[in-house]
């Protein structure tokens, strides 16, 4: 205990910080010896007034005891005169020591015993064998589903605060925490930035700045991504230094676009491994809707083969009776050139009907506005549904209330064929999706998630297709993270590749029973130099052999425990996995796809 005393009295007389309070206490205490001291006089006084005599220090008994409320009762006055000053005294001791003490010593002494407890349980250091780690900058709910994302895989992150509550409240969660300025440049020496794998800064664009600036200034190699809010916000980032910036609400507004019916009625390359394409088709408007699987003979006609299917949300694996929906996206795997066969004579290209008449997008922000310039490019008329007053202008935006039905009626609700909901409000979201699936019972409904737990919401409330804004950002910095080894098309849906198991060996594909057993496909082998897409399934496996498969990432969590992979030769360069990267031009990335699913539209 007088280990504890001692270190408060420490702690308040070498805090600069504490001169004020201090001074105050002093003042305080001094204050209330002097009461003491009085108190203690006019007893004598009284009590000579009364023919009594006591010590001195029975005075000052007296006043403690009187002071305190607790009132022995031994030593009492007997003149009206000595029960008013004891009165006086009682009120006097309540004032001071039952109430302004207490305060006192929690504001002097137990608050800053409290925060310097707290600031020794935040880390200001990580271990000396930290290496391959993600270093994350800011923490929101986007933050949160991508560090989930990377503690699946196994990699090592730490999140850097300069906000002592925020550093207590994650460390207290289990995330690694390092407390320290993001301006400071000690701070990014301690978090062994020369050893990270990457830096994710989602802060404002002029925190951003600063932080990327300071990052540059201790390690020059270390990759950044960061997502600029402004389009002018991009080429300052990129002169600060950052490697990959990304403006991800024009990107998520693209990829909203690219689902109006009428916009592209073909198949949207997602992903490539090699000569292999996956790409995603949404079946309403085409032949494919209310077919099953095995009526479609896909494989025979075109040779692209159904790898999966999205279900209001859910992945699911195709199976010969699974019956395609208007809200079904079917998930291809093909070469280029099956793909581009199944584009020219499978699909239904009469998207001309749907062009006659303008897509209705409810909200005009930055997503809105990214919709609206990738269909002007494509030809498409459109109608924007704004409540607050825009700075750029436009005929065809209508101001007013998305749920006031002359609004809508004014935007041609009634003959759109496609509602495109984009604001950041999921509440609003599912109650305009609710509101517009009952006026037009027929019409597509593609809606923005900003949460991943509202999805199946937003479907059950009647969205054709929901695209989410944390999908987006977590499917980018995981294949740029990963692109040797995997490639990220949505939230949970994954494309892995994985050498044969000596298990495997001489077995065909369907004997493993790998869809029903693990919940994964194989979509290529890759034998030497040769890529077979699509393979034959009574084809033997052989040692050498390499599967790429496609699944959720539990699935793929289970292929790998069951079948581990052995030490392998080194892989061709063409066999890896291309992930994505910068919108806007890095030197080793040209061509331009979509990673979809949940609408992840990037660039390579």
């Amino acid at each position: 205990m007088f280990k504890t005393i001692a270190t408060l009295l420490s702690m308040l007389l070498q805090k600069e910080g504490n001169a004020r309070n201090r001074w105050f206490l002093i003042r305080f205490c001094a204050m209330l010896l002097v009461l003491i001291a009085i108190c203690s006089l006019l007893f004598h006084a009284i009590m000579l007034y009364e023919n009594r005599h006591y010590s001195w220090f029975t005075g000052v008994y007296w006043t403690f005891t009187t002071m305190s409320t607790l009132g022995y009762g031994d030593i009492t006055f007997t003149s009206d005169v000595g029960k008013v000053f004891s009165t006086f005294v009682l009120l006097t001791g309540m004032v001071l020591l039952l109430s302004m003490l207490p305060f006192i010593f929690i504001q002097f002494f137990y608050v800053p015993w409290l925060e310097r407890q707290n600031r020794a349980r935040v880390p200001r250091t990580v271990p000396n064998t930290l290496s391959g780690h993600v270093i994350f900058t800011h923490f929101d709910h986007v933050a949160e589903i991508l560090l989930d994302r990377l503690k699946q895989y196994g990699t090592e992150h730490i999140i850097v605060t300069p906000e002592l509550s925020q550093a207590l409240e994650l460390h207290d969660r289990g995330y690694r925490v390092l407390f320290g300025g993001l301006d400071d440049p000690e701070t990014y020496r301690k978090l062994r930035i020369d050893q990270a794998a990457m830096v994710v800064v989602l802060n404002d664009d002029m925190v951003a700045t600063n932080i990327i600036f300071t990052i540059r200034e201790v390690c020059a190699g270390v990759p950044t991504v960061a997502n600029a809010d402004l389009t002018d916000s991009v080429d300052i980032l990129k002169v600060a230094g950052s490697t990959h910036v990304f403006q991800f609400t024009r990107l998520l507004g693209k990829s909203l676009a690219r689902r109006v019916l009428g916009v592209s009625m073909t198949s949207n390359i997602i992903g490539e491994f090699g000569r292999l394409r996956i790409a995603e088709v949404p079946a309403m408007g085409t032949w494919l809707q209310d077919k099953s699987i095995a009526e479609t003979r896909l494989r025979q006609v075109a040779g692209v083969n159904i790898v999966g299917l999205w279900q209001e949300g859910q992945f699911q694996l195709p199976r010969p009776d699974t019956v395609i929906g208007e809200s079904t996206v079917l998930i291809l795997a093909g070469t280029l050139e099956q793909l581009q066969c199944f584009d020219q004579s499978i699909l239904l290209t009469s998207g001309e009907s749907a062009r006659q008449h303008a897509v209705l997008i409810l909200g005009g922000g930055r997503v809105g506005e990214a919709i609206c310039e990738n269909l002007r490019a494509r030809g498409i008329d459109y109608r924007v549904v704004e409540k607050q007053p825009l700075s750029r202008a436009d005929k065809r935006i209508i101001h007013g209330s998305a749920a006031d039905l002359e609004i809508l009626l004014q935007a041609g609700l009634k003959t759109t064929p496609s509602i495109i909901i984009t604001t950041h409000d999921d509440d609003l979201n599912i109650y305009l999706t609710i509101y517009c699936r009952r006026l037009r019972p027929d019409v597509q409904i593609i809606s923005r998630a900003s949460f991943d737990r509202n999805i199946n919401t937003l479907h059950r409330a009647g969205a054709n297709l929901v695209m989410s804004f944390s999908s987006l950002v977590t499917a980018t910095v995981t294949n740029l993270l990963k692109p040797e080894q995997m490639l990220m098309l949505s939230e949970g849906l994954n494309v892995f590749r994985a050498a044969l198991n000596p298990k495997l060996d001489g077995q065909c594909l369907s004997e493993l029973r790998l869809r029903q057993d693990i919940g994964c496909s194989v979509v290529a082998i890759k034998r030497g130099e040769k890529i077979d897409v699509n393979p034959d399934p009574t084809q033997p496996l052989s040692l050498g052999d390499e599967l790429v498969l496609i699944g959720s990432a539990e699935s793929e969590k289970r292929y790998h425990e069951l079948y581990p992979e052995q030490p392998a030769n080194e892989q061709e360069e063409d066999s890896l996995p291309k992930g994505a990267d910068d919108e806007h031009g890095n030197p080793e990335f040209g061509e331009e796809h979509e990673v979809a699913g949940h609408g992840h539209e990037l660039k390579r």
